[in-house]
């Protein structure tokens, strides 16, 4: 791994860890200048526990849950997040749920569909959308369309970093933000003024990691 990476601890909870690395980077819908690895808390158990233990902290007492889509390799975190929603604790409006979760399925023309099988678990739920990053939302937007094609009601959006506090009118709860990563931006392609001075792409990033140019 490259030895510029630094670690980023969470102030809520240290072992929701994540590593950033300043750069030149493009995802599918945009330039960034830092690229965010979440792989510790998408793969080690404990940190998973902890990162959801947060982000369920949210939603215990205010949302009843029964489904949670989890998008970008979260469903670990999506497992210990609906056991934290699911616990007898008597303030869980969620209590006793046996919480569906739903690795969506992506078409060729980049829909989000749901399989016949899964169908039942979408339609006349209430939806927790879990995504590993939001930059500008544009996933999360498919992701809530699609849950409405299918049925289903979108009662929440939380992510583990997130640069936007809305998505489609609706508040991304999430453990790190834009005042975490002061200098962290996101820019269209075409916009983008690292571009402009001709510094080149380090490397393509997505959900999976990032691979060099």
């Amino acid at each position: 791994m490259d030895e510029r990476f630094e670690d980023l601890r969470s102030t809520k909870n240290p072992k929701a860890r994540i590593k950033i690395l300043k750069g030149h980077f493009a995802t599918s819908h945009s330039h960034i200048n830092t690229y965010i690895d979440m792989s510790t808390v998408k793969v080690r158990h404990n940190n998973c526990r902890e990162t959801a233990k947060v982000l369920a902290s949210e939603y215990v007492s205010t949302t009843m849950v029964d489904t949670i889509v989890c998008l970008e390799e979260t469903d670990t975190i999506g497992t210990f997040m609906a056991e934290q929603l699911a616990d007898m604790n008597p303030l869980s409006l969620s209590k006793g749920n046996n919480i569906s979760l739903v690795t969506p399925e992506y078409h060729e023309g980049g829909q989000i569909i749901f399989r016949d099988n899964k169908q039942r678990m979408i339609k006349d739920k209430q939806v927790l959308l879990l995504a590993a990053s939001i930059t500008t939302g544009k996933s999360v937007k498919q992701a809530i369309e699609s849950v409405l094609y299918y049925g289903g009601t979108v009662c929440g959006i939380c992510s583990i970093f997130s640069s936007v506090s809305k998505v489609a009118g609706m508040e991304v709860k999430t453990i790190f933000t834009s005042a975490d990563l002061p200098d962290y931006r996101a820019y269209k392609p075409l916009e983008c003024p690292m571009c402009k001075e001709g510094k080149r792409i380090e490397a393509i990033v997505n959900s999976f990691g990032y691979s060099k140019l």
